[in-house]
C-alpha cells in the first residue's frame, strides 16, 4: 500500500528542480509554485518585483514505500549549492534561495539531522533554509513541466544530473 507524502524544495529556478525530481522513481507528482509568500496568490511578476517574499518551489508528492525523505534530501543536495545565499547557478535573487519546506514536525528532525550529517562536506556554511510550509501557490500554467514543453529551455542543473535522477536507487 502506498504511503503518499509531500515535501517542498526550492533550489533556484524551479524548472530544472521540477524536471529532475519528476524523473526519480517513487516521485508520483511534481508541481511548481511559490512557497511561504507574504501575499496571497503571488504571480511570477510579484516575485521578480519583490512584492512577494516567496521562493520558487517544487511540490513533490512521493511514495514513502519507494523512496524516503532522506533519499530525496540526498538528491536535493546533489543539485543545489546549499552555501550560496539567494543564488543557484545564474539565478540570482531572493526567490532563487535554496529551501526545504516541511509539512510535519517529524520531517523537520529528519531534515536537520541530514544537514548536520553533511555539514562537514562543505567549506562554507550551509544557508539552505528549513522552514515549516506556511503556504504554497501553484505557478502559472506555462511554468508547469516547462522543460518538457521547452526541451532547450534554460536550466542551471547540468544534464548529467538528469541522468543521475533516472538511475537513482
Amino acid at each position: 500500500m502506498s504511503i503518499m507524502k509531500k515535501i517542498y524544495f526550492a533550489g533556484g529556478c524551479f524548472w530544472g528542480v521540477e524536471h529532475f525530481f519528476s524523473l526519480v522513481k517513487g516521485v508520483l507528482e511534481t508541481k511548481v509554485g511559490y512557497a511561504n509568500s507574504n501575499i496571497n496568490n503571488p504571480s511570477y511578476e510579484d516575485l521578480k518585483k519583490h512584492i512577494s517574499s516567496a521562493s520558487e518551489t517544487v511540490e513533490i508528492i512521493y511514495d514513502e514505500n519507494i523512496i524516503s525523505l532522506k533519499e530525496l534530501l540526498e538528491l536535493f543536495f546533489y543539485i543545489v549549492d546549499p552555501t550560496t545565499l539567494d543564488k543557484q547557478g545564474h539565478d540570482i535573487g531572493h526567490q532563487y534561495r535554496s529551501g526545504i519546506y516541511y509539512v510535519d514536525e517529524e520531517e523537520k528532525e529528519i531534515i536537520n539531522n541530514y544537514i548536520d550529517g553533511i555539514r562537514n562536506n562543505y567549506k562554507d556554511e550551509i544557508v539552505t533554509e528549513v522552514l515549516k510550509l506556511e503556504n504554497f501557490y501553484e505557478a502559472e500554467e506555462y511554468h508547469q513541466k516547462y522543460l518538457i514543453k521547452n526541451p532547450s529551455g534554460y536550466c542551471h542543473i547540468g544534464l548529467n544530473a538528469f541522468e543521475y535522477a533516472k538511475k537513482f536507487k
